[in-house]
């Protein structure tokens, strides 16, 4: 969610819009289960695609924040490592007053955010490209080319897109997790040294999928689960 411009003090909270366009999704949206170390803060993204005959694909995405240490907020573990000028745009308070979600989501980016980390992908026709292996692999490339270009020895240049960093032939098809409260057969991706991803089908159609960052993994319980 990016907001730019100044804003009157009673602009309306986006999340509001963003959860009645999450009504045209055909499927229900997926999340990880409640813990600790995570809070669903109800930013979702969604993305979509149309031709003649209407939607023929949407993508839910969730992102979280991360709690370290979740018995006491106020611990620096629990904080996000900034560069200066993104400390600063945070720490810079403007001389007009602001809507109260607004400063909310100011102060959120203080701590670690797991931006899109949850993905539900709905298809409204069949392919190879629907398969819980493809949509994992596009799911894990576009955090890693969003979130890891330093890492990845890329620009800063958001146009510049060099060949995908995972490929089919790394998902392994062979395991399993568990879709609210069920174990059902998944795919992962756990040869990426930054990232780790796993995916499965859905009962009433559709994909989940889950990229995580690897320094984090302990801390997080990886099962799925209806949002409420």
């Amino acid at each position: 969610m990016r907001v730019t411009g100044i804003l009157p003090e009673d602009a309306p909270d986006p999340r509001v819009e963003q959860a009645e366009r999450l009504k045209l999704m055909p499927i229900p949206v997926m999340g990880l289960v409640s813990q600790p170390s995570l809070e669903d803060t109800d930013t979702v993204g969604l993305g979509y695609s149309q031709d003649a005959r209407g939607y023929s694909e949407m993508t839910a995405s969730v992102t979280y924040t991360l709690w370290r240490n979740p018995i006491d907020r106020s611990d620096p573990v629990n904080l996000a490592d900034l560069n200066q000028q993104a400390r600063r745009a945070i720490e810079d308070v403007p001389p007009w007053p602001r809507p109260a979600w607004l400063v909310e989501q100011v102060k959120r980016m203080r701590y670690p955010q797991l931006w899109e980390a949850v993905r539900t992908t709905w298809h409204r026709d069949q392919s190879q490209r629907t398969s819980v292996r493809s949509v994992l692999v596009d799911h894990v490339n576009y955090i890693l080319m969003n979130q890891y270009r330093q890492e990845l020895g890329l620009s800063d240049n958001p146009w510049d897109q060099p060949e995908p960093a995972v490929t089919d032939r790394m998902v392994n098809g062979q395991v399993s997790v568990f879709v609210n409260g069920v174990e059902v057969p998944g795919a992962e991706v756990d040869t990426d040294p930054f990232v780790y991803g796993i995916g499965a089908e859905l009962a009433d159609g559709g994909v989940v999928t889950a990229v995580l960052p690897r320094a984090e993994l302990k801390r997080i319980q990886v099962q799925f689960t209806t949002r409420g």
